[in-house]
């Protein structure tokens, strides 16, 4: 498809793409509504226990109290608020039948890598720097992996972003079963978190009373 066309071609989407949307962008609101609320009981009280505090390497406020977890002068949880919207929109315009231009679409795929992108920073600095788990970032992040993933896929698929001809059956293919992609996401991070914090397992299901 030459560069010409895809640029004044208005692109639809399918339904499992718009649910994904709406249902990864309620998933992300949610981690970062919690973590919004939380941080204001932390502001409040500094002293106070939150919910999501449940043992040494899993806790929100460990991790909210570090100079990361407000990366631009203020709380990282505001950005989710904000962002998490747009998915969730766009989701419920294509169940309505709207239809975007490439550039809206390029447009909003960026925006959807910067959201990624900081995830995955997120989450290399949980392992390797803070080293200490929040509950409710890993909301965040369950909401922002399928977006991503699935959303490029499929522009990917639709020659928005562009690819070699030759792989335009495996891209094709590699769309219907996104949901295989997004597993193989979330699977190397569980990997990595098993890993990481391997030696603290057992206490922490010896402090449930698991074994």
């Amino acid at each position: 498809m030459s560069e010409q066309k895809t640029e004044t071609i208005t692109l639809g989407a399918p339904r499992s793409l718009a649910l994904t949307l709406i249902i990864g962008g309620i998933i992300g609101w949610i981690g970062a509504f919690a973590l919004t609320i939380e941080r204001f009981h932390v502001a409040a009280n500094p002293n106070a226990v939150l919910t999501c505090d449940l043992n040494v390497f899993i806790s929100c406020k460990s991790v909210m109290l570090t100079k990361q977890a407000s990366l631009f002068g203020f709380p990282n949880p505001l950005i989710g608020l904000a962002a998490f919207m747009a998915p969730f929109f766009i989701g419920f315009a294509i169940l309505a039948g709207a239809k975007f231009a490439a550039w809206f679409w390029r447009l909003f795929w960026l925006g959807c890598l910067l959201g990624f992108t900081f995830v995955v920073w997120l989450f290399s600095q949980s392992l390797l720097v803070i080293n200490v788990l929040c509950p409710y970032c890993m909301v965040a992040w369950a909401g922002m992996i399928p977006i991503f993933v699935t959303l490029t896929l499929f522009l990917i698929k639709e020659d928005i972003l562009q690819m070699p001809v030759s792989q335009t059956s495996f891209w094709d293919a590699a769309f219907k079963k996104a949901w295989v992609w997004v597993l193989c996401v979330d699977l190397v991070i569980i990997l990595a978190i098993v890993i990481r914090f391997w030696s603290m397992w057992p206490g922490m299901f010896h402090q449930l009373g698991w074994f």
